[in-house]
């Protein structure tokens, strides 16, 4: 009779008894007989009554959202984005979120709050700023303006991507047309100022030859050409090779003597 009552009361206690495991990343809340424990619970194995109490998992590491939304532009035009949205739970606030939003919170709360946030801030943004440098500054916009709704209620947005921007085809080829043109007038300037460093360089170059021949007449001195005349005429006296000279007396012209016959 006694093993009997054992094996009763061990099946009792077993069904009184259940046990759960909050991993890493997770935050344990613990609801019993319907109200919410405010404390959240960490890491660990957790030991409850099934009949009263349930716990509820909530994650409390990054979690990305994928959208596809369109964003109106500050002239009228609709410009397509797949966006990333990588925002996290608060784990202290994991209780007060189970009890007030739900498991449910993406739909009820963080997409309606990012599609507010997005229109209200692609707004104020050309089309075509969507798609240069500007970006960082439209997916910094959006996540601030999220995390003034957010903050207080217990989500981090971590950071909003603009992954892929669709433009709208006139304005992806006027924008290409705009680049090209840009490119032809760089690539302009660049010949342009490679014709004026070359006119540059020939001025200097002529410059510079006007005063070497300045300086070459200052120095032809009459005692300057008389002397390098007598040196002509030393020479020529004693080269071995026949010449005829015929001089004025200042300076001479040597002529072959085959020439004469």
């Amino acid at each position: 009779m006694k093993p009997n009552l054992l094996i009763v009361g061990v099946l009792v206690i077993s069904l009184l008894t259940g046990c759960t495991v909050v991993r890493q990343g997770e935050v344990g809340v613990e609801r019993r007989l319907g109200r919410i424990r405010a404390v959240p619970l960490r890491e660990g194995a957790r030991l409850f009554n099934p009949l009263v109490t349930t716990i509820i998992k909530v994650p409390a590491r990054t979690m990305n959202i994928e959208v596809r939304a369109p964003l109106p532009s500050k002239e009228g035009l609709t410009v397509q984005s797949d966006i990333s949205i990588l925002y996290r739970v608060e784990g202290n606030y994991a209780p007060k979120i189970v009890e007030s939003i739900g498991m449910a919170y993406e739909e009820v709360v963080i997409l309606p709050v990012f599609r507010s946030a997005v229109t209200d801030v692609s707004s104020r943004y050309f089309a075509k700023d969507m798609h240069s440098g500007q970006r960082a500054d439209i997916e910094r916009s959006i996540r601030e303006l999220m995390m003034t709704q957010l903050r207080d209620r217990g989500f981090v947005v971590e950071s909003v991507l603009l992954k892929s921007i669709t433009l709208p085809p006139g304005l992806t080829k006027a924008i290409e047309d705009k680049l090209e043109a840009e490119q032809d007038a760089q690539r302009m300037q660049f010949v342009l100022e490679k014709e004026r460093q070359e006119a540059l360089r020939q001025t200097i170059a002529a410059e510079g030859t006007r005063d070497a021949q300045k300086i070459i007449n200052e120095g032809l001195t009459p005692m300057l050409i008389k002397f390098k005349a007598i040196e002509a005429f030393n020479k020529l006296a004693t080269s071995p090779n026949s010449k005829v000279i015929i001089t004025n007396g200042e300076t001479p012209l040597m002529m072959n003597p085959n020439a004469l016959n």
